[in-house]
């Protein structure tokens, strides 16, 4: 019988972000990786009961990162540049990582900015961390 190399799936919790000229790190959620392909319905002329579909535009999805509220200020000062007219995009990195924290599978952000914060929610009863929550709108998505 021959030898078989197991290739077990990527764990979800281990990751890390890189945005340029941010150092951050800390995310504890990263959502949004996402690609999405509209479709063309073209009806040809000599042919009525055929309908062909084309690759249309594509979209890429809002990256959400949520962390634990730190003293660091990199994040809101581009947030805040953002919100005053200057278009400072970045790009960026969401690094997947094995059981080693080795780098394995990265995909590549481009032209991102800030598009919403959201704040933590506070309760004098609770003992949660306070998580805050970034959304990043950006005009494409590869893996390397």
């Amino acid at each position: 019988m021959a030898n078989s190399v197991r290739n077990d799936p990527y764990k979800n919790f281990n990751f890390r972000v890189e945005i340029d000229g941010i150092a951050q790190a800390g995310f504890s959620e990263c959502t949004g990786l996402r690609v999405e392909i509209d479709v063309i319905e073209y009806r040809e002329g000599g042919d009525s009961s055929t309908v062909r579909k084309l690759p249309g535009l594509s979209k890429f999805g809002d990256i959400t990162l949520k962390r634990g509220i730190t003293a660091s200020k990199e994040l809101h000062e581009w947030l805040d540049s953002v919100s005053h007219g200057v278009a400072n995009r970045k790009n960026g990195f969401i690094v997947l990582l094995d059981d080693a924290r080795q780098p394995v599978v990265r995909w590549k952000f481009i032209n991102a900015f800030p598009r919403k914060w959201e704040g933590p929610s506070l309760d004098a009863k609770g003992n949660d961390v306070a998580i805050e929550s970034l959304t990043l709108c950006c005009e494409g998505l590869e893996r390397e």
